[in-house]
């Protein structure tokens, strides 16, 4: 399967898609990987997960272009960066699909979701009351996704672990469209950061992405 949906963001920033149809081992065989990732890839055997990480590491060396070693590893707050190539990433998957966003500027983040009613009974974990009361209630299981998506990419965009969903990461009202942007800010003691996130409606998805300013 090849790359399902790309965009590019600006000059140096892009992201795409992949549409997971493959088995594990195709994926694998198309990797490079050392002992250590080897072993991990070997742990996480026969759950979703190992569909998942095989899946971002393959979009992620298709983006790249590049037949050589990829050494791409996590800093101690879980967000993943490359060794020895000039790009920041951001990677995220769910259920069918595998998400990649690179940028050669700036930090960046995306997030994508199957949509699900199942988003209602945990609204309030992730939302303000003020968020809360601007969701469209015509559209509200894809609104709701939205904010979350939003969130989700600024906090790893943000890549810093000590950030609550509802209280640190704030949201401007927004109509809920197909797509559209979302201003929101990152406020918590002194640090206060501004982001224009973009979400998207992509078949039974959606789809939220930034990059820093």
């Amino acid at each position: 399967m090849a790359i399902a949906f790309s965009m590019r963001v600006d000059d140096d920033t892009e992201f795409a898609l992949w549409k997971l149809e493959e088995e594990a081992d195709d994926l694998y065989n198309q990797l490079q990987l050392n002992d250590t990732e080897k072993a991990y890839v070997e742990s996480l055997k026969h759950n979703k997960r190992h569909l998942h990480w095989l899946g971002t590491r393959v979009l992620l060396r298709t983006m790249l272009n590049t037949d050589q070693y990829i050494d791409c590893q996590v800093d101690e707050h879980g967000k993943p960066y490359l060794v020895n190539m000039p790009y920041h990433i951001s990677l995220s998957h769910s259920f069918d699909y595998a998400a990649v966003m690179l940028s050669k500027s700036k930090p960046v983040g995306i997030d994508i979701e199957l949509i699900s009613p199942k988003v209602v009974r945990i609204a309030q974990r992730f939302l303000s009351k003020q968020e809360l009361a601007f969701v469209n209630p015509e559209r509200k299981v894809e609104h709701l996704y939205a904010c979350w998506c939003a969130k989700e990419a600024v906090y790893k965009c943000n890549g810093v672990k000590e950030v609550s969903f509802r209280d640190h990461i704030l949201l401007e009202p927004f109509t809920g469209n197909d797509a559209g942007t979302i201003k929101t800010s990152i406020t918590k003691g002194s640090f206060n950061q501004s982001y224009d996130v973009h979400y998207m409606h992509f078949n039974d998805y959606m789809l939220g992405y930034v990059k820093a300013k």
